[in-house]
């Protein structure tokens, strides 16, 4: 190249002569080559190439094995010891409970030496409400506070005017606890008629750190010896200690127990459910048109869901606005119940299995309902269990969500179309 780009017209051939000969000379000084060492060189190749080939061979036949092999139930982390077990978890040894207090955790302070009366007010649907009297507890420990036994939520979409004794054993959510915070059924008359103002009411922010009822609730619980928590939900931080994050499980898990009635319902249906079938699924199908509207999802049904959900989402003025496609792509949206169906079925389900249903109204009725009882004949819910023996339940719903919260707990298998309170609070007790 350097030749062809001589701008000068110089003679090519005499370039190309010099470069020729120069070349000889160079090649007339290289010494003799050793032919042992070239032969060598040459076993050393043919050596790694055997190698390589054979490891390529040998991988071939390992991956069409597998692929030849593979079943429906082909496990994900590349084993092939056959099928999955779709009825068992195979890591369910590994999960332990972890609610146990320890031996340094100091007990309950008496009555008579704590920072006064707590009183809490807990809001929303059952398993909401169960949220609320656990942060409640451990608040109560925080503070060195005498809790009174939580209110629960009268006025909520729920229209339930259930009390505490009513849904939860209220003998043994006291003595259970007993060890870390004193608990009373209500503050006593003599105290009450010595004070000289109300109770103070106040709702702390969400999430709120130990810190923040250290520095902002303390003060005015010592000086006013009666507080009142209002709209208790969610209003203690998930990050706290871990002492302190025990007594939260020991609550939810262990002092929270449903009333007799609730109990002895709960469990006829579940062996209801055994006496047809050796095992069966649980569903909790979250499907209420207030559920829907909030989530601002879209389901298919056109302008009239579109005007009824919107029609009901009015009713939460901070509510922003959703667009129900970003919503779906997120993964937010409540499955329907055929894509329940659809999901168990691509899990390995037959449709003979047999599935409980535990849900409020669904929206749409038994034609939302249609596509899934099709792919799964054997539907049962707590209606279609125990019809007489649910009217004493039939006007209060946190009465019957604790029912279907005794027979999810108890199932087999338990799946859900959301990520809901009951969703989370059975995942962690199961």
């Amino acid at each position: 190249m350097a030749l062809l780009q001589r701008p000068n017209g110089g003679s090519v051939l005499s370039n190309k002569h010099v470069c020729c000969r120069s070349s000889a000379t160079a090649t007339q000084q290289r010494k003799p080559i050793s032919w042992s060492l070239i032969c060598g060189s040459m076993l050393f190749c043919l050596g790694m190439i055997s190698l390589f080939t054979g490891h390529v061979a040998s991988d071939l036949e390992w991956y069409s094995q597998r692929l030849m092999k593979r079943s429906p139930y082909f496990r994900l982390d590349g084993s092939n010891r056959g099928p999955i077990d779709i009825w068992k978890s195979e890591y369910a040894e590994y999960f332990q409970g972890c609610s146990e207090r320890s031996r340094n955790f100091p007990h309950a302070i008496h009555e008579g030496s704590s920072n006064g009366y707590l009183l809490v007010a807990a809001s929303g649907g059952l398993n909401q409400q169960r949220t609320g009297i656990s942060d409640a507890v451990v608040v109560a420990r925080i503070l060195n506070a005498t809790l009174v036994v939580p209110e629960l939520d009268h006025n909520s979409f729920w229209k339930d005017d259930s009390d505490f004794v009513n849904i939860f054993d209220v003998n043994w959510f006291i003595s259970f606890l007993a060890n870390d915070i004193t608990i009373v059924k209500r503050v006593p008359d003599k105290f009450m008629r010595s004070m000289e103002k109300p109770p103070y009411t106040m709702r702390v922010p969400r999430k709120s750190p130990p810190e923040y009822y250290l520095d902002q609730v303390l003060p005015i619980l010592k000086r006013r010896h009666v507080l009142q928590l209002t709209k208790f939900d969610y209003r203690l931080a998930n990050n706290i200690d871990e002492e302190l994050q025990k007594l939260r499980c020991r609550t939810n898990y262990h002092a929270l127990r449903f009333t007799k009635p609730i109990e002895e319902l709960g469990q006829k249906l579940v062996m209801r459910m055994r006496e047809m079938a050796k095992r069966f699924i649980s569903i909790h199908l979250r499907f209420e048109p207030d559920m829907l509207a909030f989530s601002g999802c879209y389901f298919g049904g056109g302008d009239k869901e579109r005007y009824e959900l919107g029609e009901i989402r009015k009713r939460w003025e901070t509510l922003p606005d959703l667009s129900a496609d970003e919503e779906r792509r997120r993964g937010k949206c409540p499955l329907t119940p055929h894509e329940i169906g659809l999901m168990l079925r691509a899990l390995g389900f037959a449709n003979d299995t047999y599935i409980y249903v535990a849900s409020g109204e669904i929206y749409g009725g038994e034609e939302t309902l249609r596509p899934l009882r099709e792919l799964f004949p054997n539907f049962y819910t707590k209606e279609m269990l125990a019809n007489e023996e649910l009217k004493p339940f039939l006007p209060f719903s946190s009465r019957l969500a604790a029912i279907d919260y005794i027979v999810c707990d108890e199932s087999d298998v338990f799946i859900t179309n959301n990520n809901g309170n009951m969703a989370k609070i059975l995942a962690g007790r199961r």
